[in-house]
Order: structure tokens, then sequence, then C-alpha cells
């Protein structure tokens, strides 16, 4: 267990206060930075301060790819742009494209993240790893790249197949 960091190593309850208070940072967050989740919350009649315990999170309405679409291209960022480092967008095949941007800090988290689950499937610095090119392209597949970076495995990029 010495190699875990402090928050693997945290209790049920541990985990569970963690994840309302980030889960409370995110609404207040998303309801004071996009219009469209400040008119979606009110129209549920929900409001960021009404959320006491996770599972109120039931109460909040969900983002659809409908959503993600009306809003194109940068209505959903909670941030100004200047701020976003990374942008993933689909290529639109069954309609409008949909658009999500990172912040540097988003990148770092996800990268701490996907580190820490090679880590627990098993992974070390000496374990090799393929992203094949056609999902090292997507959002999922540069997370895990970036992951295995910061989790110092060896990794390659094979030809799709």
């Amino acid at each position: 267990m010495h190699d875990l960091d402090p928050i693997e190593r945290a209790s049920a309850d541990e985990l569970q206060a963690l994840q309302l208070e980030r889960l409370r940072w995110s609404l207040r967050h998303a309801y004071g930075n996009v219009p469209h989740y400040r008119a979606a919350f009110d129209a549920a009649g929900v409001h960021p301060d009404d959320c006491k315990d996770l599972a109120d999170l039931a109460k909040y309405p969900l983002t659809s790819k409908a959503d993600l679409r009306e809003n194109y291209p940068f209505g959903m960022f909670a941030v100004p742009r200047e701020q976003v480092v990374r942008v993933h967008a689909s290529s639109g095949t069954t309609g409008r494209a949909t658009v999500v941007g990172y912040t540097r800090d988003d990148v770092e988290v996800w990268a701490t993240v996907m580190a820490r689950s090679i880590r627990a499937a098993g992974g070390r610095p000496a374990t090799s790893s393929t992203t094949p090119t056609a999902t090292g392209c997507s959002p999922e597949g540069s997370a895990r790249t970036t992951g295995r970076r910061s989790s110092a495995a060896r990794w390659s990029r094979s030809p799709a197949g």
C-alpha cells in the first residue's frame, strides 16, 4: 500500500464526502457559468444549493447529445475559451458535431485518474501497452496515452487494423 496515493487509501465515508464536495462545486460552477445549465436547473426546479447528499444528483437534469448539439460549438464551456487547452469533437456523422473542451487542470486530473487505473490493473513503469491509432485520436485514447505517460509505463501507438 506504500505506493498508493492517500485518496486511494481513503475510507468509503471519506470518498463519499469528497464526492459530495466536488459534486456541489460542479453544480455551482455549471449553474454560474453555463446558461444552458442555469435554464435547465431552473426548469427542473432545482438549485445547486439543493444538493445535500449524493442521492440528490437524481434531481438534476441530465445532459443529452441534443443539448451539446444545440449549444454548438462552445456554448457548454464553463470557462473562458482562453483557458481551454484541448478540444475534442465528434465527426458529426449522425448530426451536428459535439464539442468538448478541457482546461489544463482537466487534462492533468484525467491523466492522474488514468495513471491510477493503469496502476490498479497492475501496470508499472516497465509495463508496455498499445493504443490503436483509431482510438488514440479519441478523447478516451488521448486520456489513456496521457495516463501512461504519467505512470511512466512504456507505450506505443499501433496503426489501425
